[in-house]
């Protein structure tokens, strides 16, 4: 797994640096500035980009212009974005164009090294991580009448929450300790109340966890 890490404090960087090469991951480069990060794109083609969120000039939403960026430079690219507050318009605006290959972690999880490595891996292998406590906020916040979201029950609200911290069925059902048929029925559920049916040109899952993401206004 080829690395490239754009991250603009240079303890956070080296340290990440550190952390992955110690689990014998192919750091290729790292980058302090937007400008950098794609350049090192550009000339590494890695597999995977952890990204921070605000980084200069404006320590706003570089990061996630770059990794978008970054993407569109190079299709597939998987990018993992660091994150140190809960920002909901920035993990939207990042999932905008679909969640295969992307993540969005708090910082204080790359501490939880575990965690961190695994979200990292399911990222790289294509699949879609949100940290959990992202989620959790997103879930106290998303609860006005007027969303398709509030059509929801408390049992669908946990698994679509789940879907978001890129679990799948079987992991679902071993979170909430139900069978793997019962955490197929609720998405189903879950698809019927959010109004999206069977597509074979979109991702059902990724669509409701965007439509959560964003509140139910999809």
């Amino acid at each position: 797994m080829r690395i490239v890490i754009a991250e603009d404090d240079p303890l956070l960087r080296e340290g990440l640096a550190l952390l992955l090469r110690a689990e014998e991951l192919d750091v290729v480069a790292t980058a302090g500035t937007p400008g950098e990060f794609l350049v090192a794109v550009d000339e590494h083609a890695p597999d995977v980009a952890i990204v921070d969120v605000r980084m200069p000039p404006t320590h706003t939403d570089e990061g996630i212009v770059a990794a978008v960026e970054a993407r569109r430079r190079q299709p597939g690219l998987a990018v993992l974005v660091l994150s140190a507050y809960v920002e909901q318009a920035f993990a939207t605006e990042l999932f905008a164009v679909g969640a295969a290959g992307l993540g969005y972690l708090l910082k204080e999880r790359v501490g939880r090294v575990e965690e961190f490595l695994a979200a990292l891996r399911r990222v790289a292998d294509g699949g879609s991580v949100i940290d959990p406590e992202v989620v959790a906020q997103l879930l106290a916040r998303n609860r006005r009448p007027d969303t398709a979201l509030s059509e929801l029950s408390p049992r669908e609200r946990e698994v679509l929450g789940l879907m978001a911290e890129g679990l799948g069925n079987t992991a679902i059902a071993e979170r909430l300790f139900v069978t793997d048929g019962a955490v197929h029925k609720h998405i189903r559920s879950i698809f019927a109340k959010l109004q999206l049916p069977p597509d074979d040109r979109a991702d059902r899952r990724v669509t409701a966890v965007l439509r959560y993401l964003d509140g139910g206004q999809r």
